[in-house]
């Protein structure tokens, strides 16, 4: 399996394998792209963690039409490729990411 983190008001677009874009007539069904029940906060962004079948190799992710945009004019569009990364990585950034709070509320007590 392979993984990836996703802001809130984002979602997967276009999904690439190792030929190229996924082709649902070829392989018959859609990509496994699967929300998971976790999420850890980077720079006050909840970020939650999506499982990918491993044929994936990256994905296409735009927001949502409900974001805001931060001028209040409309977007012609923001696309981001996201690149996968294995369970290792996931641990490591699951773990940097729970060590902060704990840091900076041990310094405080101290």
């Amino acid at each position: 399996m392979k993984y990836f983190f996703l802001s809130d008001g984002w979602t997967v677009g276009r999904v690439w394998e190792f030929g190229g874009l996924w082709n649902e007539n070829s392989w018959r069904r859609k990509p496994e792209i699967q929300q998971m029940n976790l999420c850890i906060f980077e720079q006050g962004e909840k970020l939650w963690l999506y499982r990918v079948e491993d044929a994936i190799l990256m994905v296409e992710v735009k927001p949502t039409a409900h974001v805001p945009t931060d001028s209040g004019n409309q977007n012609i569009g923001q696309v981001v490729l996201k690149r996968l990364i294995d369970a290792e990585d996931v641990i490591q950034r699951m773990n940097e990411s729970a060590a902060l709070p704990q840091l900076s509320s041990t310094q405080e007590s101290g």
